[in-house]
């Protein structure tokens, strides 16, 4: 049994993952965005699933989630399900979120990002980026770019944890709309199994996920000039550097 991390879990993916992990025996730390939306899990709270409460468009908020996590004990698996598709909040909660949790939180064995297909029609570009959000300075293929990249960093720097990104589809969440063409019931099945399962082929790291199987994401999430330069910009803009495995050894997270 491991103990899993889900954000953005009230709902859709998020949620859909937690109710398969829980059948297969793990123990469920969800997250909602407000106390209204963490009384849609009451269900699951009833099975012994614990919930931290924190709206990740917001950098304080961020770092409380991160104590909420922490104060519960060390995850096995977290899994960046939480993101949107428009709008102020698009990079903190798409990319800055995702960064601050995994500098934050208690290093886990597996780290699973959200991406998207659309992240092959994202820009290279960091010039002029507003990470707070008060600009509109990226789009929705950007962010997914961002954390694309994000994902193959920890991968290549943090070699003992799994680091993967996940495109779940074009699916019909409430994010995805009724004109979605995926099935749903695909959308959440390679996150849960690489987060949950002890099956050998879901111990890899730096890979790209689509319905089960390995792609080749976009070459610029590879290029590690481009994720240095990423990574600085968000240690920069949140004053947050992320741990290194020499402080890990040291006793750090």
């Amino acid at each position: 049994m491991s103990r899993i991390f889900i954000t953005g879990s009230s709902e859709g993916l998020g949620r859909n993952a937690a109710l398969d992990l829980i059948e297969d025996g793990h123990e469920l730390v969800l997250h909602a965005r407000n106390p209204h939306r963490a009384d849609a899990l009451s269900d699951l709270t009833a099975r012994g699933v614990q919930v931290v409460v924190g709206d990740l468009a917001h950098t304080d908020d961020v770092r409380a989630i991160a104590e909420q996590v922490n104060s519960i004990g060390r995850m096995d698996a977290v899994i960046h399900n939480a993101g949107v598709v428009d709008g102020p909040p698009l990079l903190p909660v798409n990319v800055v979120a995702p960064y601050l949790l995994t500098a934050l939180i208690e290093r886990p064995d597996r780290l699973v990002y959200l991406s998207s297909g659309m992240h092959r029609g994202g820009r290279a570009d960091l010039t002029g980026i507003d990470w707070s959000g008060t600009r509109a300075t990226k789009t929705y293929s950007d962010s997914k770019l961002f954390i694309t990249a994000f994902t193959m960093f920890i991968a290549r720097t943090w070699p003992d944890t799994f680091s993967n990104a996940v495109d779940p589809g074009w699916v019909p969440t409430r994010m995805g709309g009724p004109a979605a063409s995926d099935d749903l019931r695909e959308g959440h099945l390679t996150q849960a199994w690489l987060a949950g399962s002890d099956d050998p082929g879901a111990e890899v790291t730096g890979g790209y996920w689509h319905h089960m199987h390995q792609q080749a994401p976009h070459p610029a999430t590879l290029n590690q000039g481009f994720q240095d330069e990423l990574i600085a910009q968000l240690a920069d803009h949140t004053g947050v550097a992320l741990p290194t495995t020499a402080d890990r050894l040291r006793g750090g997270s």
